[in-house]
């Protein structure tokens, strides 16, 4: 036990002083919920021994991935230089933290966090995931179309042309940074009602977990029309039929990029795996695009043949051409 809780300090340590840039002089904020304390707690108490003031806050857990938290604690997220969001749905697609993030706060969310996850991936070495991060970022720049196949099935395409490229290093030490931590991927928004093919998930779904049985997502004009599969795949109709229409939108497209990475059924972690890439239906207003709805769910495909138009960029979760030492 003791060494858990030493494993839970160190990475919390990690993640505002190395990957946040949290200084002496700054106010941070820990925004968690009954499901995550722990690990709130273990952030607030690292918080308390970096910087000039650690707060505190814990709010009652979001019932969907998106869903807004309270407005005094949107309110309190613009008041503080830093941000982390230990919680068991998402915070990161919702207003409170895009308007937060343009106040000049940078904010790390940390959706569904284990303190597995936290102790594995936030010691990666980030100089390699940023390489890797940063090699394929550069070969999306001009790229009009990206096509995904699998073994499985898997075949669509989704239309990008100059749609902005995010690359989410995991490292967020800029006024107004934000992202996931721990992070590594590359991602953007494609084009609404454009997207066209098929999709076979088979890694994980995003609220639904390991897919033991893969989802197959028929999407038509940017929309999942047709999602097939087992018990996974009525779990995620649920999710869509909550949110109502703009949930079943393609939202992103993204590749992971985090080399310590594992497919654990969290899909903070799953999303980054090496290797893989992922498709997320729901709101992309952070990353460029125009759906507002309060759901953002992605899901993960293994062993993807991945295009940028008529390059090979990946074969079978096979990077080609990267010379940064990874496997």
């Amino acid at each position: 036990m003791d060494n858990i809780q030493d494993e839970l300090k160190s990475a919390s340590e990690i993640a505002l002083r190395d990957c946040m840039g949290l200084k002496c002089d700054e106010r941070l904020l820990v925004i968690t919920d009954e499901v995550k304390r722990d690990i709130g707690i273990a952030l607030h108490e690292a918080g308390k021994t970096i910087c000039k003031e650690s707060i505190l806050v814990e709010i009652k857990s979001r019932e969907i991935n998106g869903e807004e938290p309270p407005p005094q604690i949107s309110q309190l997220m613009k008041m503080v230089d830093v941000v982390v969001c230990p919680t068991a749905k998402s915070l990161t697609h919702t207003n409170a933290r895009r308007e937060a993030a343009k106040e000049g706060v940078r904010i790390g969310t940390m959706p569904g966090i284990t303190i597995d996850t936290m102790v594995r991936c936030l010691n990666a070495d980030y100089d390699k995931i940023i390489a890797l991060t940063d090699y394929i970022a550069e070969k999306l720049v001009g790229v009009n179309n990206i096509r995904v196949t699998t073994e499985k099935g898997t075949d669509v395409t989704m239309p990008v042309k100059d749609r902005m490229i995010i690359p989410s290093r995991g490292v967020l030490r800029q006024k107004g940074e934000s992202g996931n931590l721990p992070s590594g991927e590359v991602y953007l928004a494609p084009w609404e009602d454009k997207t066209n093919g098929r999709v076979v998930v088979d890694g994980s779904m995003a609220s639904v977990g390991i897919c033991e049985t893969p989802i197959t997502i028929d999407i038509v004009n940017g929309y999942a029309e047709t999602i097939t599969g087992g018990k996974e795949a009525e779990k995620l109709i649920e999710l869509f039929e909550k949110s109502g229409r703009e949930a079943r939108a393609v939202a992103e497209f993204g590749i992971g990029t985090n080399y310590k990475a594992k497919l654990v059924g969290l899909i903070l972690e799953d999303e980054k795996v090496f290797g893989t890439i992922h498709i997320a239906f729901g709101n992309n207003l952070s990353m460029g695009g125009r759906i507002s709805v309060s759901s953002h769910l992605d899901g993960l495909v293994k062993e993807p043949t991945v295009y940028f138009d008529d390059e090979l960029i990946m074969e079978k979760g096979k990077l080609i051409g990267f010379k940064g030492g990874l496997k």
